[in-house]
């Protein structure tokens, strides 16, 4: 069974003392976090930065003590089953002015509970609610 690598960052900003959340819509039309497939040679960070900046045009400064990860089987584009690895880090936007990838249709920045519900990924959500209680942890330090 092949499988796959992948990373990505959960993006966050904060506005008015309110943390929102970058989701973007992909063609194949769900809502998911930026993350992409990991090269060769590219540790974890490396690919879920460029990913994040390929796929928006952002940097983000990476929390080093947040990494979550998961997996899952689907069929591949040769249909095949695959096993696929997906690890997040949390990132703080360093910007907030997106030029979207033609991978995608549309982006948001959202509240906490509104992107929890705009997800359309189960395994997405969890590693949301891991990142935002990691957030509010921080805060109240």
């Amino acid at each position: 069974m092949e499988h796959i690598e992948s990373a990505g960052i959960i993006t966050y900003t904060l506005e008015n003392e309110t943390v929102l959340y970058l989701l973007l819509h992909y063609t194949a039309g769900h809502w998911d976090l930026p993350k992409g497939k990991m090269e060769t040679g590219e540790t974890k960070e490396e690919t879920a930065s460029r990913e994040l900046l390929e796929e928006t045009g952002l940097t983000a400064q990476l929390d080093e003590h947040f990494l979550e990860s998961f997996n899952y089987v689907f069929l591949n584009y040769d249909k095949q089953i695959a096993q696929k690895t997906v690890y997040f880090f949390l990132g703080r936007a360093l910007q907030t002015n997106i030029q979207l990838s033609n991978e995608h249709i549309d982006y948001a920045w959202l509240p906490y509970k509104e992107a929890l519900e705009k997800l359309t990924y189960d395994n997405a959500k969890g590693v949301l609610k891991k990142a935002h209680k990691s957030i509010n942890k921080q805060e109240n330090e």
